[in-house]
């Protein structure tokens, strides 16, 4: 499992590798570019499934073993 995600800002473009908590969710994120409030785009649980290059650890768990991909849900 990855802990390790690479932000990327979706109006600055700017990138940031960030450390992902494994027990929660992160719903917001300031970007470091150009301090825009990241929050997950719709469906999505948080921001790293929706800007990062790896998703969040329950859902890289779910795809693993073949669930259903839920995050925040436990």
């Amino acid at each position: 499992m990855q802990l390790i995600s690479v932000l990327t800002c979706p109006k600055c473009g700017h990138q940031a590798p960030e450390a992902m908590p494994t027990d929660a969710c992160q719903f917001f994120y300031e970007c470091k570019g150009c301090g825009i409030l990241l929050r997950p785009k719709e469906g999505d649980c948080c921001v790293f499934c929706s800007y990062g290059d790896v998703p969040c650890p329950p859902i890289q768990e779910s795809r693993a073993s073949g669930a259903s991909s839920s995050c925040c849900s436990r």
